[in-house]
């Protein structure tokens, strides 16, 4: 009997890939996502690759009595990975509220099923974002939590604060923190990749779509940082660089291999990247010039962040290892394939 494993969010970037490589090392997924920000296509996705569609269920985790019914119907999950959540930095500037009901009631009425249900594993899709502005780089897991910089950053912070705080009563369960990067790229298939839905948030999908003719051109948020070029630095790590990590942090908790119930780790590549950097080597690995225009900075940025990812190379066994000239020129033939482009 496999281990099924619930992916909230599985219809998502991140939580797609993750799909693929669990199922991949003989694991049984079932997923719940509400669609607010994916498309049910994604499963025709993950079935090409995977050659099985995973069970899939329709709903909001804040509604309690749909994730209690949820819970009921399926009795023999060893272990979750949360990805359901909104991620966009702009608009959590802008709708702090929604941000906060979404992302932290989602997640207490997990923890809440977990106990109920005898649930014991957690793999908690956490972010940089709960660093702020380091005072010292590359970031380490010992760096300080600073004040967010937006409430979607508090929100991971405020996450991990209910998962510890609940660890530290409930020994019978577990949870692992994932502190991710920046994912960018696409599945090697084309199957399934990163697919915004109206104006993207994040950087790479905006340059695709740019040079693919969909956006008039990108837009360059600050030139004024204190950087090498100018340009915001971030740490882009290859999405199924990071799918794997989580397959990890499963398979370490299932075999009962961590010492403590509450671990987090960094995800990303230890290389900062700019944001005209992201621009010039995909203009080199694809032939396509970008229109873009810098523009002044955007609230809740912050300068540069990059991660030392020692800990999960020597703890979890992981690391990153696609280039980024493979991961952006994945990204553009996933749009390609998207727009029907040669």
């Amino acid at each position: 009997m496999k281990d099924l494993i619930l992916v909230t969010g599985g219809t998502g970037y991140i939580g797609s890939h993750t799909t693929v490589e669990l199922m991949a090392k003989g694991y049984e997924v079932v997923i719940i996502d509400n669609l607010s920000n994916s498309t049910i296509e994604v499963l025709d996705g993950i079935e090409k690759i995977s050659g099985i569609r995973p069970a899939f269920e329709q709903f909001d985790l804040c509604d309690k009595e749909k994730l209690n019914a949820f819970f009921s119907k399926y009795k023999n999950l060893k272990a979750i990975i949360h990805f359901a959540a909104y991620k966009a930095v702009g608009e959590s500037v802008d709708k702090p509220l929604m941000y906060y009901q979404n992302n932290l009631i989602s997640l207490m009425n997990l923890l809440e099923n977990m106990d109920d249900f005898g649930v014991p594993n957690i793999v908690f899709s956490s972010s940089c974002t709960v660093y702020g502005q380091p005072d010292e780089l590359p970031v380490t897991e010992k760096a300080p939590i600073k004040p967010a910089e937006s409430p979607y950053g508090n929100t991971k912070q405020i996450a991990e604060e209910i998962l510890s705080d609940t660890m530290k009563v409930k020994p019978n369960l577990n949870t692992i923190a994932l502190r991710y990067f920046n994912p960018i790229g696409a599945h090697p298939s084309t199957e399934i990749g990163e697919l915004p839905r109206g104006i993207p948030n994040n950087l790479v999908p905006f340059v695709t779509q740019t040079a693919a003719g969909l956006r008039e051109g990108l837009k360059v948020f600050g030139d004024d940082y204190n950087t090498p070029d100018g340009s915001a630095v971030r740490d882009y790590i290859n999405v199924v660089d990071l799918a794997l990590a989580h397959v990890i942090a499963i398979d370490r908790m299932l075999e009962k291999k961590n010492p403590a119930n509450f671990e987090f780790f960094n995800l990303g590549t230890g290389t900062g990247s700019s944001v005209l950097d992201i621009v010039k080597t995909f203009e080199k690995v694809t032939g396509k010039k970008l229109n873009y225009e810098i523009v002044k900075r955007r609230a809740g940025d912050i300068e540069q962040v990059w991660a030392d990812t020692s800990v999960a190379n020597e703890i979890l066994g992981w690391k990153a290892s696609r280039s980024l000239d493979e991961t952006l020129l994945s990204a553009w033939n996933w749009e390609k394939k998207l727009r029907g482009i040669n």
